[in-house]
């Protein structure tokens, strides 16, 4: 079977724009990423990781996304981790990049809930009536769940995930490399 050259220049692209990425199980449609929370919101000074499910349809149809580690925000489920965010939903198009949805899509939701349109529906209701305890409770998951500090020692206390690494990838440095089909090593 061949690989979908789109996931291909995609995930490349994250990979050297310095986004940290981990196959899982040595798949390239099937990875986590790290982002970080944006200034000046609750968010701020904080890491999460998403794991990113890219079907055999991408770019025509859109990635399934989701925060491992938890997060207090209306439109992200707080036990699941998945995303409420129109352009993943109804609203993709091809055009569209990964990319886009680490650098735009994502930090916009977090700068710019909608608790309007809540999967949680606890943190809509508080972001609705106290702006500023929202803010503080979201600070405190952020503390608590998104933390280097806190994520090295939980680490440390035995929580280690199964994942696979980006050093299977040592030799894909550029696009070239890509299209000269040098993926073998990896399933599809």
């Amino acid at each position: 079977m061949s690989i979908n050259k789109r996931i291909q220049i995609d995930v490349t692209k994250l990979m050297m724009q310095g986004y940290k990425l981990e196959l899982i199980d040595k798949k390239i449609d099937h990875f986590r990423i790290k982002i970080q929370g944006p200034k000046d919101s609750p968010y701020e000074g904080g890491e999460w990781t998403l794991t990113v499910q890219l079907p055999f349809e991408y770019p025509y149809k859109s990635p399934s996304i989701g925060f491992v580690n938890r997060i207090y925000h209306p439109n992200i489920d707080f036990r699941s981790g998945s995303v409420c965010l129109d352009v993943l939903n109804q609203a993709w198009t091809p055009v569209f990049e990964l990319q886009n949805i680490f650098e735009i899509f994502l930090p916009q939701l977090l700068l710019y809930p909608n608790p309007s349109d809540p999967l949680n529906e606890e943190a809509a209701k508080v972001m609705q009536t106290s702006q500023k305890e929202f803010d503080q409770k979201a600070r405190e998951f952020t503390k608590q769940y998104a933390m280097k500090n806190v994520l090295k020692q939980k680490n440390s206390l035995g929580y280690k995930e199964e994942l696979s690494d980006l050093s299977d990838l040592d030799e894909l440095e550029d696009l070239d490399d890509l299209e000269d089909g040098d993926l073998s090593d990896f399933d599809f």
